[in-house]
């Protein structure tokens, strides 16, 4: 009889324990949980812009965007197929919520970097939060030949700064919106009366067609200064569809931009669509998965 007391005051602790445990488990699951929302947007860009999508944590995106000339051209530059420009980027997860990528572009022989974060996400449930929110910022230096003769060529002039909040929506499974927000800053400008920075906001979207196709759009109102709008520069329009195939995904657009950063597209821009000066191009780009 003694044996059999001892035996039940030995382990009469782990029995409650284990008690315990499950009932910690049964308020774990009675607690209403949160749901976060994924793939607000197909790829890390709606169609030239960032989209508040990154990459994954040890994956590496290697992305080809290339741009031709423009439509109305005419048959001799065939339809602007013979004239194109081609951006190369490498983009890379640091985590799931934070991004880096180093690109090559022919306009103005353009090198840039950036950095990419996924600050709060969208999500339901619990303790719901109706949307997600970025930031996107870049350096730029462009690396042709200086063409100011009577400046002296510092580093510093060649420089570009970008700046970009991300809010972006998935309203249902088929639509999402995002609205963004952003700062260029020149370094150098043409004259000490001109000003350094120019804001713009871009509105871009994404309808889901099918399980593999969707119909993209994106557009930047750009507030100009007085100087920016003297050189005729446009806001730009482009329209797209993203179309995945398995390992990457492949965007088709029509766009009145010919440039593929945001200082080219948003900024710089000459062309519009009311004239012709539309441009025909393609992203398209691999993921590798190093860890």
């Amino acid at each position: 009889m003694k044996f059999f007391l001892i035996v039940i005051l030995m382990f009469s602790p782990l029995v409650l324990f284990s008690q315990e445990d499950l009932l910690d488990l049964i308020d774990t699951l009675n607690t209403p949980q949160s749901e976060y929302t994924y793939a607000t947007f197909k790829s890390t860009r709606i169609i030239s812009s960032h989209s508040i999508e990154t990459m994954k944590e040890g994956q590496l995106e290697f992305r080809v965007a290339h741009r031709f000339g423009r439509l109305n051209s005419g048959v001799d530059n065939f339809w602007g197929l013979d004239q194109s420009t081609t951006c190369l980027s490498l983009e890379y997860g640091l985590t799931d919520d934070i991004e880096i990528g180093l690109s090559r572009t022919p306009n103005e022989k353009t090198i840039s970097g950036f950095t990419k974060l996924k600050i709060l996400s969208q999500k339901s449930g619990a303790s719901s939060f109706p949307l997600s929110i970025g930031y996107m910022g870049s350096i730029g230096v462009n690396s042709s030949k200086w063409n100011y003769p009577d400046r002296t060529d510092y580093f510093s002039s060649r420089l570009h700064f970008v700046n970009q909040l991300l809010f972006a929506k998935k309203i249902n499974e088929d639509l999402s919106i995002q609205l963004s927000p952003t700062h260029v800053h020149y370094n150098l400008v043409k004259t000490a009366l001109d000003d350094n920075n120019i804001f713009a906001c871009g509105l871009g979207a994404r309808y889901k067609l099918n399980s593999r196709i969707s119909f993209n759009i994106e557009y930047f109102y750009v507030i100009r200064p007085e100087w920016n709008i003297k050189d005729n520069y446009k806001n730009p329009l482009s329209i797209g569809f993203d179309i995945e195939t398995g390992g990457h995904v492949f965007q088709l657009m029509l766009s009145n931009s010919q440039g593929m950063i945001e200082k080219h597209y948003i900024t710089d821009n000459t062309d519009s669509w009311s004239d012709g000066g539309i441009h025909f191009g393609f992203n398209i780009s691999r993921v590798f998965t190093l860890y």
